[in-house]
């Protein structure tokens, strides 16, 4: 296996629910820290979400491994930011039997 090259800076962030003071909630994002990771494209679609034209790019995300718990370990509900771009984590795997790299699997989506 050749390691990873890790070449992107990818901000992690959470959902936080914040109370909208009706009973309901706002959703928001809390930055929990930076993680270096290798990006590669994997597929692509055109979908039709509400009548507007949308861009749907898949990705394979791979970053250094962290044990279960840690606040540096991507989960699902989680996504990576870089600038203006937004992946949403799909699901995480360890990339190796020694768990030293993760790989995410996100979705870019852009309106067209």
């Amino acid at each position: 296996m050749t390691a990873p090259r890790l070449n992107r800076k990818l901000v992690l962030e959470t959902p936080e629910r914040v109370s909208d003071g009706a009973g309901g909630y706002l959703e928001s994002w809390m930055p929990l820290g930076v993680i270096w990771a290798e990006v590669v494209a994997r597929t692509g679609r055109e979908t039709g979400l509400s009548g507007e034209a949308v861009s749907a790019m898949n990705y394979r995300i791979t970053t250094r491994g962290a044990p279960y718990g840690a606040l540096d370990r991507p989960k699902p509900e989680q996504r990576f930011r870089e600038g203006a771009r937004v992946f949403v984590i799909q699901a995480v795997a360890e990339d190796d039997l020694d768990g030293r790299y993760l790989t995410c699997f996100a979705t870019e989506e852009v309106a067209v």
